[in-house]
C-alpha cells in the first residue's frame, strides 16, 4: 500500500510503498478514506514536538471502512464504516497489567508511537472504533477524532463548563473553530473568542462567538473584565500553547476561574503573582486529548444535526499532496480549518 513516512532524523515526509499491515487478534484493518491534517502533525515534521520513534506514518484522524477484522474482534464486520480514536494505552504501565488501560500512564497517539493513517490503510484496536452512519460524511466524521472531540473533552470534562458559565478561547484554528460551537452548544452564556488573524475571528463571530478581541492590538484581560462587569471568565481555554497565551488566559478568570491548556508546546510555565493566584483561587488544568465516550457521543450530535461540520472542510486533497497540505497549513494559506487527505 502507499503511506506518508515521516523520517525523523532527516525531518522529511516521502510517499512510499509500505506492506499492507495484518490485524492481529484483537485489531481491524480500516480503508482509509478521510484523515486531517493536524498543526500537532506540523509541529511533528518541522521538529517542535520531539520525535517519539526513527520513522512514522503520521495522521490521528481517521475515518474508513472496514477491510479485515483479527479472528477475537466482537461487532466489526467487513464494510462498517467507523472512525477512529487516535490513541491507544500503552498495555504495559502500572494502571493497564492491572487492567485499569482508561487510566493509562504511557498512552500512545497515533501517527506519533506508532503508524497513523496518512495510508491507504491503518490497523487499529477494535475498541478505538466508533460506528458512523450513512448519512455522515467521511471527512466530516475523520475530524471528530481530534479537532472536535479534544475541546469538547476539555469543555466539557476537564474545564467542566456548566449552562450560563463565561467562555474565553484562545486559538481560533482546527481546534478553537468546533470550541466555540461546542461551548455554544453546551450553553455557555457569554463566549469570547481570541485570534490575532481577522479571518478567524470573523468565523468565530459566524459560529456563536459573542466578541472576537485581537490580543496583538487590544489588552485582552482589561477588554474581557469590561464585557463581564469586572467580573472576568468562568472558563478559558488555551488552544494554541503558548506561554504568553495561558497568561492572558489566566488573567482573565474571575474568582475560581478554570484555565485548560489545550495547546502543547516545550516552553515552561509562568503566570500570575502567587498571591494573586491563591487569593482568585484560580486553577491551571493540564489536558490531553479525549477519551472514546466522547467520539461516540460527537458522532451522534453530528448525526442528529445538533453539530454541524460541513463549513470544516477547508480542502480534500490526495495522499500524494500531502506533504503540500501540511505547506498549507503550517504557513495558514487560506487560514485553513482542516485539510483533508483522501488516500
Amino acid at each position: 500500500m502507499k503511506a506518508a513516512r515521516f523520517n525523523a532524523a532527516t525531518k522529511s515526509l516521502v510517499l512510499t510503498d509500505v506492506p499492507t499491515p495484518e490485524p492481529g487478534p484483537l485489531e481491524v484493518l480500516v480503508k482509509v478514506e478521510a484523515c486531517g491534517i493536524c498543526l500537532s502533525d506540523v509541529h511533528l515534521l518541522d521538529g517542535s514536538i520531539p520525535p517519539v520513534t526513527d520513522e512514522v506514518t503520521p495522521g490521528h484522524e481517521p475515518a474508513g471502512i472496514v477491510e479485515s477484522v483479527g479472528e477475537l474482534v466482537p461487532g466489526w464486520k467487513r464494510g462498517d464504516r467507523a472512525v477512529m480514536a487516535g490513541g491507544r494505552p500503552c498495555g504495559s504501565c502500572g494502571h493497564c497489567t492491572i487492567g485499569r488501560v482508561e487510566d493509562c500512564l504511557a498512552f500512545q497517539i497515533m501517527g506519533f508511537h506508532y503508524d497513523g493513517a496518512w495510508a491507504e490503510y491503518v490497523k487499529v484496536p477494535y475498541f478505538a472504533m466508533t460506528p458512523v452512519p450513512d448519512e455522515i460524511p467521511f471527512e466530516q466524521a475523520a475530524i471528530l477524532a481530534d479537532a472536535v472531540a479534544t475541546p469538547y473533552a476539555a469543555l466539557t470534562d476537564r474545564g467542566g463548563l456548566k449552562p450560563g458559565e463565561t467562555v474565553g478561547l484562545w486559538g481560533i484554528g482546527g481546534l478553537g473553530t468546533h470550541a466555540v460551537q461546542i461551548a455554544r452548544l453546551c450553553g455557555a452564556s457569554f463566549i469570547v473568542a481570541v485570534d490575532p488573524l481577522a479571518s478567524a475571528r470573523e468565523r468565530a463571530l459566524r459560529l456563536g462567538a459573542d466578541v472576537a478581541l485581537d490580543p496583538v492590538s487590544q489588552d485582552v484581560p482589561r477588554e474581557i473584565k469590561g464585557l463581564t462587569s469586572g467580573l472576568g471568565l468562568d472558563l478559558a481555554l488555551d488552544l494554541v500553547g503558548a506561554n504568553a497565551v495561558l497568561q492572558q488566559c489566566v488573567s482573565s478568570l474571575g474568582l475560581g476561574g478554570r484555565a485548560v491548556m489545550v495547546g502543547l508546546s516545550l516552553e515552561s510555565l509562568q503566570l500570575e503573582p502567587s498571591l494573586l493566584f491563591g487569593v482568585l483561587k484560580h486553577s491551571v488544568l493540564g489536558h490531553l486529548g479525549y477519551d472514546r465516550r466522547h467520539l461516540d457521543d460527537l458522532v451522534k450530535l453530528l448525526a442528529g444535526g445538533r453539530l454541524d461540520l460541513s463549513a470544516s472542510i477547508s480542502d480534500v486533497i490526495p495522499l500524494d499532496d500531502v506533504a503540500d497540505g501540511v505547506r498549507r497549513l503550517s504557513e495558514k494559506e487560506g487560514d485553513p480549518v482542516r485539510i483533508m487527505v483522501k488516500p
